[in-house]
């Protein structure tokens, strides 16, 4: 099984939603809530190549996006070989 990070804030509902369509495919995922943390929110727009939104989605070290990034993969059959590792 991939390694999934996802940097979130709790009033996002695209958060929500990755969170939900990850949790259906079984796959576990490291959270880190960059709401309140602006360490952690740096880390996150370095790693994503300097977008400041969320959610990032991370699969085994590679940035995939965001929400819509992440369900447009899995529209088109390539998110689960992704998960998959």
């Amino acid at each position: 099984m991939a390694n999934v990070e996802i940097y979130t804030s709790p009033s996002c509902g695209y958060c929500h939603a990755a969170k939900r369509l990850l949790t259906q495919k079984g796959v576990g995922f490291v959270e880190t809530d960059v709401s309140r943390d602006a360490a952690q929110k740096q880390v996150m727009m370095r790693r994503a190549n300097g977008h400041r939104t969320v959610p990032q989605i991370f699969i085994d070290g590679n940035h995939v996006g965001g929400y819509d990034d992440l369900n447009a993969l899995d529209r088109a059959g390539k998110l689960d070989p992704m998960l998959a590792g």
